[in-house]
């Protein structure tokens, strides 16, 4: 007969490992705090051009306000659409609602760490656009018959930052459950989200052009950081790299829809399954 102890030291092994991977993870969470500082160089530039009231940037910014601007300005039903797209559709409380549900899903189906890292994620961007917007501390565009007012300061757009962090974590979640046919639709609306969210800031004139893009590179480069630190994760616990076009679990889409327990500890992690997009 097997004694007690040989069958539950396999089971005691196992979670030993699994806790220090979790640990590891969440150090890597804090390590992503340095690779986003590196990926958000491109912002880092464009704050210092700011600062130094660089003339094309400054042209560019000025032109493209007042353009737009005008166009909605003088046609009272397209304005009223764009602010309902900017204050209700693409708010930044919208998308941190539609993350919330998102992560009580994840929860219910028992992938705690995908929800930490989409929780996580989801909370730094707006501590994140918070504090540089109080460090750089630029002043909004002030236009000629302004069709509308918003508080704070001005870079980063925190409506583009919030949606190019909320649209990529969707994104990265909900992948593994959308039907390949309609992977590409997902893209789209995303673009079409994050696009319209800085175009629609620009026009109602409280936002420049550097303040939106800030924003977008800001997002982008904060989700790239953390999905990092869950790639690594998975690699620690032995599961499959994966490709962005697959989600950061693709076993959430395998049938009965729950995050899988991870590998036994020492198992090797295999090459991503299939051979395209999953």
């Amino acid at each position: 007969m097997t004694p007690s102890g040989s069958t539950s030291r396999p089971l005691s092994i196992r979670f030993a490992a699994l806790r220090r991977a979790d640990l590891r993870f969440a150090g890597r969470l804090a390590a992503a705090g340095v690779a986003f500082a590196v990926a958000a160089v491109p912002a880092v530039v464009l704050v210092v051009l700011i600062e130094a009231h660089w003339g094309p940037l400054q042209t560019v910014d000025q032109q493209t306000a007042l353009r737009l601007h005008a166009v909605v300005r003088d046609r009272p039903g397209l304005l009223a659409t764009v602010r309902l797209l900017s204050d209700r559709v693409w708010d930044p409380l919208t998308f941190r609602l539609l993350v919330a549900v998102v992560v009580a899903g994840l929860l219910a189906r028992r992938a705690w760490r995908l929800a930490l890292w989409a929780a996580a994620t989801e909370t730094a961007a707006g501590l994140i656009g918070l504090l540089l917007k109080m460090s750089v501390a630029r002043v909004r565009p002030r236009l000629p018959d302004p069709v509308a007012t918003a508080p704070g300061y001005s870079f980063p757009s925190g409506h583009a930052m919030t949606a190019a962090a909320s649209c990529a974590i969707l994104l990265l979640v909900l992948l593994p459950s959308v039907p390949q046919r309609l992977r590409p639709a997902a893209w789209a609306a995303a673009a079409v989200s994050v696009g319209g969210v800085g175009i629609t800031r620009i026009a109602l004139g409280v936002h420049w052009v550097s303040d939106v893009l800030g924003g977008w590179l800001l997002g982008s480069a904060l989700v790239a950081a953390t999905a990092w630190a869950f790639e690594a994760w998975r690699g620690d616990v032995g599961r499959p790299v994966t490709r962005v076009t697959e989600g950061l679990e693709p076993e959430l889409g395998a049938p009965g829809g729950r995050a899988p327990e991870p590998p036994l500890p020492g198992r090797r992690p295999s090459s991503s399954s299939g051979g395209g997009p999953g």
